[in-house]
């Protein structure tokens, strides 16, 4: 019987692969981490003392709004005279002076007018001398009458003495009856000749005085017919209608042919380089704002330009006060609303700069408190508080 074969050794079992991958412990990673977040928060901490001094020093007294548009003020071109436009001598946006030309109406009808106050100055004056020239002839006649009646007055007196000396002489035979008549009867006769030359001068003065009138008359129609050639001259340059101030057309609406009334809006002339700021900020924000203080600007179309400025002046009333319909609250339901002061600021920018300020434009505003009068007050508030 044979002996039984031995059996073959097991083949080694090769161990399992471990579960997590090599790497450092979490011990080691936590410990880096560590230094990152203590200088991140040591960097926040530093970040953090650095805005609150800046708000302290400065933050605190910087008020800010977005409710500032830029203004300009425009003057609306209108004609002074009726008539229809026969020209127009400028383009819209085109930058114009002042006294330049901006429309021309039709001119005859006025031109018409101006002769014809000419004309009736002219007659007048032609009037004057003539009537000068009678008041000559009428002073010589005058000088005339008064001779005669002078010679007529001596006549009479001579007249009265004959017949005074030849009356007493009558009783006692001297002279007749007859002659003493014919005295009586001349005396009569210078009497009456007398009378008629000092009517004929009454008469020649009342003629003079007439027509030193009709001078006075025909001088003061002269002077009306002046004034209504001024008013015909000032129409007539009135239908040139001119540039009140220097700026740029807007809103042209004038046509040639179009017919226009005195006030007929026809452009706007906007005066850029004039423009300023409104700047609508809450009645919380004014109390430390004083004029002169300084502004930085942000305007929303120049996103990389930083402008300043200065506060200029406030309004006397929030904008409330001049709406149309102002706010009636004295009313049984009552609800308080901050209400709003427009600030006008001006602005610090050179020439080309302010070509691209339009007004209407959008403007951030910041307004520096601590300056002049708003810096005392804002130190004496921190003092007493």
């Amino acid at each position: 019987m044979s002996s039984p074969t031995p059996a073959a050794p097991a083949a080694p079992v090769p161990p399992a692969p471990s579960a997590t991958p090599a790497g450092p412990s979490p011990s080691k990673a936590s410990g880096r981490r560590r230094p990152l977040l203590l200088v991140l928060a040591v960097a926040a901490m530093v970040g953090g003392a650095v805005y609150g001094v800046h708000w302290w020093r400065v933050g605190r007294f910087i008020e800010s709004t977005e409710d500032a548009y830029l203004k300009a003020d425009s003057v609306t071109v209108a004609p002074k005279v009726v008539g229809y436009v026969t020209d127009v001598f400028v383009q819209p946006n085109q930058a114009v002076k002042r006294g330049d030309p901006l429309v021309r109406l039709d001119r005859r009808q006025y031109q018409a007018m101006l002769e014809q106050a000419q004309a009736t100055i002219d007659a007048r004056q032609a009037d004057i001398l003539r009537v000068e020239a009678d008041i000559l002839q009428q002073q010589a006649q005058l000088a005339q009458a008064r001779a005669q009646a002078q010679a007529a007055r001596l006549s009479l007196v001579h007249a009265q003495q004959e017949y005074e000396r030849y009356a007493p002489l009558v009783s006692t035979g001297a002279t007749t009856e007859e002659h003493l008549a014919e005295l009586r009867n001349a005396r009569e006769q210078a009497g009456a000749t007398l009378a008629a030359n000092q009517a004929a001068v009454a008469s020649a003065e009342g003629k003079i005085k007439s027509s030193q009138a009709q001078v006075a008359q025909s001088r003061a129609q002269v002077k009306a017919a002046e004034a209504a050639r001024s008013q015909n001259h000032l129409d007539v340059d009135d239908t040139v209608v001119r540039a009140a101030i220097d700026g740029r057309i807007g809103d042209s609406t004038v046509r040639v042919g179009q017919f226009v009334q005195p006030g007929t809006r026809l452009m706007t002339v906007v005066p850029v380089q004039e423009v300023y700021l409104v700047a609508n900020f809450k009645e919380t924000q004014i109390g430390r704002m004083r004029a002169g203080q300084p502004v930085t600007l942000h305007v929303d179309a120049l996103p990389d330009v930083e402008l300043q400025g200065e506060v200029e002046s406030f309004s006397p009333g929030t904008g409330a006060q001049f709406a149309l319909l102002p706010s009636e609250n004295a009313t049984g339901n009552f609800t308080k609303i901050v209400q709003r002061v427009p600030v006008r600021i001006k602005l610090r920018a050179d020439a080309a700069l302010r070509e691209r300020l339009l007004p209407g434009l959008s403007v951030t505003t910041e307004v520096d408190t601590r300056g002049e009068a708003g810096a005392a007050q804002a130190a004496g508030g921190d003092h007493h508080g």
